[in-house]
């Protein structure tokens, strides 16, 4: 057509644009494909491997609500707020440690969650949403530096003194959890709470691949909690009320 002109790109160009969509050919020898298989399926095993490792620590160690040995504490991890309330993930594990609580199974209740700014605090909005469903507040013990699972378990041994206990949590962080609290010198049993498949299960579910791997660093290396401070006397205290007639 004329009043038309034809624009001409440069040759470099062209081979610019080349060697943007080149890809990256399969390996050509045999020996090159087989390698390239191991190494797939060793990093797919060193990736599964600390999940596993959750599995057998803690497989033999879950129990329903029902057949969990009773033991004088359950320990709550924190699971959340929403307006200051608790999550519904974390009011189901609270509902559960109140039914252990009723039915005399423990006989204090940690709960352990982050505090790290004035306006989130959970561990006294785990403590309200307790009282409010009949555990004394004298028998809730808080923990303002739970800021991880390792760090909840390892403050729990070394600062408030717990060297058995009943861990609350949803079925897909309950073997970390067990896990975890057996590496930090706390003999555990885990009480699952079991939620609805739904979107934020399946994420959790997904979670807890990456999470095993730091939960397994964190067994192995056993470093110190964000916040250690000075040993508490409040599990020690609540129970001495407790066995008080």
């Amino acid at each position: 057509m004329r009043g038309l002109r034809r624009v001409r790109v440069p040759a470099r160009l062209k081979r610019g644009a080349l060697r943007l969509t080149r890809v990256t050919p399969l390996p050509r020898t045999t020996r090159a494909r087989r390698r390239t298989v191991q190494a797939v399926m060793l990093g797919t095993v060193l990736a599964l491997a600390p999940a596993t490792w959750t599995h057998a620590v803690a497989d033999s160690r879950l129990r329903s609500t029902a057949d969990v040995p009773a033991q004088d504490v359950a320990v709550v991890f924190g699971a959340g707020l929403w307006k200051g309330r608790p999550t519904p993930y974390l009011a189901h594990r609270l509902d559960t440690a109140a039914e252990l609580y009723r039915a005399g199974k423990v006989r204090v209740v940690l709960v352990t969650g982050d505090n790290s700014r004035v306006e989130y605090d959970e561990p006294d909005a785990m403590r309200t949403y307790l009282t409010a469903r009949g555990v004394p507040d004298g028998r809730i013990v808080s923990d303002y530096a739970g800021f991880d699972t390792w760090d909840s378990c390892v403050r729990a041994k070394r600062i408030f003194g717990v060297d058995r206990a009943v861990l609350v949590t949803q079925d897909f962080h309950i073997k970390r959890a067990v896990a975890l609290c057996r590496a930090a010198g706390i003999e555990s049993y885990g009480v699952k709470v079991v939620e609805p498949h739904d979107s934020v299960f399946y994420y959790g579910g997904v979670r807890e691949l990456v999470a095993a791997g730091k939960a397994a660093l964190d067994a192995t290396l056993r470093p110190d909690p964000h916040f250690l401070g000075e040993r508490e006397p409040g599990v020690t205290e609540a129970l001495a009320s407790a066995r008080t007639p």
